[in-house]
């Protein structure tokens, strides 16, 4: 059944433009067009935001900032192992998942940092890039609001995290 949903979707299109006499060629060369200028107003940020990333990670950057960070994350219940993973979810979902990777390699993904990792992962957003996308598409320059209430609903995903597997993992 689900074989042939696409084409029928397709059939169903175009008989609908050839009974309201649309030029079905036209609307899909300007949706195309119209594509083609989002992915330009939105590809700046995201040109930025992925080797911001990448270059925090390779300069050793989250690493000293992980161990500063890591007496605060302990009173909060968090282990510092996950301090990486926090600093990068926010900027690129690629990132964390690799950091999230190793964290499941060197602990297994069955332990608590395995457990709070995986639940970090499911429970929080790449909040830069997400609003750089949605923000670019709706042509809005400023986020007012947006980046520190997304950072604060990040902050109360992290701390979830780790109460969710406290409570369901013993």
């Amino acid at each position: 059944m689900t074989d042939y949903l696409v084409p029928a979707l397709f059939l169903c299109v175009f008989a609908a433009a050839l009974r309201r006499r649309i030029d079905l060629y036209g609307a899909l060369t300007d949706g195309a067009l119209e594509g083609l200028r989002l992915t330009l107003r939105i590809a700046p940020p995201l040109i930025v935001l992925l080797p911001a990333a990448a270059m925090l990670r390779a300069s050793g950057a989250l690493d000293v900032t992980a161990e500063l960070c890591a007496p605060l994350l302990r009173r909060a219940g968090l282990p510092p192992e996950t301090a990486p993973l926090m600093l990068l979810r926010p900027i690129s979902g690629s990132a964390a998942l690799a950091v999230g990777m190793e964290l499941m390699r060197a602990h297994g993904p069955d332990s608590r940092i395995g457990l709070i990792t995986a639940v970090m992962l499911g429970s929080t957003e790449t909040t830069f890039y997400t609003i750089s996308v949605y923000f670019g598409a709706a042509k809005i320059r400023r986020t007012r609001y947006a980046v520190p209430a997304a950072l604060i609903a990040d902050l109360t995903g992290f701390l979830a995290s780790a109460l969710t597997v406290r409570l369901f993992f013993p």
